[in-house]
């Protein structure tokens, strides 16, 4: 029998149940640490950056016909009058998208469909659209490419390289593009092309004379290549006699039809030939500025 009073444990316990600073003071270090980090992370806080909407949502503009110098054409019914307005969309990178004859809600929903982004309105158009839009050619107007393939971005630089007023057939943009045998892969990029009109996939033919497909109709392809003064009657009519490249005996050097210097030939000093390289086996030497190559489209 233990006589000798209370045990270690028992002491403990009464040391535990007798002081009264343990709880208080463990609630109070909890409640200081929480305190100070509630402080520093509030004190991590910041405003959203200015930027930070752009990098998420593109901007939207309707560009009225009248507005942008081009003929009227599109992709909308016949019998509306919006035919030639443009819908276009841009990021912070450059112009993204672009199409004609589509209201705005048939534009965002076919921009949304192809770029998963939401599209917000935009006070006014990008640096350097308009006079992209009246000449042809973009200057200092920025593109967003981003989500092509590697090759698609080829192709699409390529055509961008084709002078207003002239063409190229497919297997120019193929051989361009680094693939001389992917005539057929070039049609589907230029079909894909996100930015027709600023990039002028319009200017890129058939070799057998046609003016082909475009994402717009045949028909506006036409309109806008006759708007550049392209010579379709005359490139119409040397392919139905298997022309499809033009030579001058005075300069020695074969071109396509459509090219500056072969529209300078007069009748005279004028040699017609089907390829290139009969052409060549009869001296002459290609072009420099239409650079024209074996046709296999």
């Amino acid at each position: 029998m233990n006589t000798t009073g209370p045990d270690r444990n028992d002491r403990a316990d009464q040391t535990q149940q007798t002081d009264p600073t343990a709880d208080t003071t463990a609630g109070t270090t909890a409640g200081t640490t929480a305190g100070t980090m509630a402080a520093a992370l509030a004190g991590l806080s910041a405003d959203a950056p200015p930027t930070l909407l752009d990098r998420i949502a593109a901007r939207r503009l309707h560009l009225p016909a009248a507005d942008t110098g081009l003929p009227a054409f599109g992709e909308g019914p016949a019998d509306r009058s919006d035919g030639g307005d443009l819908q276009i969309a841009f990021t912070d990178q450059g112009v993204a998208f672009l199409r004609a004859g589509l209201d705005p809600d048939e534009f965002t929903a076919a921009f949304r469909r192809r770029f998963a982004r939401p599209l917000l309105p935009a006070a006014k158009p990008p640096a350097g659209l308009l006079p992209a839009l009246r000449t042809g050619r973009l200057g200092a107007l920025r593109l967003d490419l981003r989500g092509l393939s590697p090759f698609e971005a080829a192709v699409l630089r390529a055509a961008a390289d084709i002078p207003r007023g002239q063409t190229r057939p497919y297997a120019w943009i193929a051989r361009r593009a680094g693939n001389p045998r992917a005539v057929r892969a070039v049609g589907s990029a230029l079909g894909r092309n996100p930015v027709p009109l600023l990039i002028p996939c319009h200017r890129v033919t058939r070799s057998d004379g046609a003016v082909g497909q475009y994402v717009f109709g045949a028909a506006a392809k036409e309109h806008l290549l006759r708007a550049e003064n392209v010579n379709l009657d005359e490139v119409a009519e040397l392919a139905g006699h298997n022309v499809h490249f033009v030579a001058s005996d005075t300069t020695g050097v074969v071109c396509y039809p459509t090219c500056h210097n072969a529209r300078r030939i007069t009748p005279a000093h004028r040699h017609g030939f089907r390829t290139l390289h009969q052409a060549r086996a009869a001296g002459y030497r290609p072009c420099l500025h239409c650079a024209p190559v074996a046709l296999t489209d």
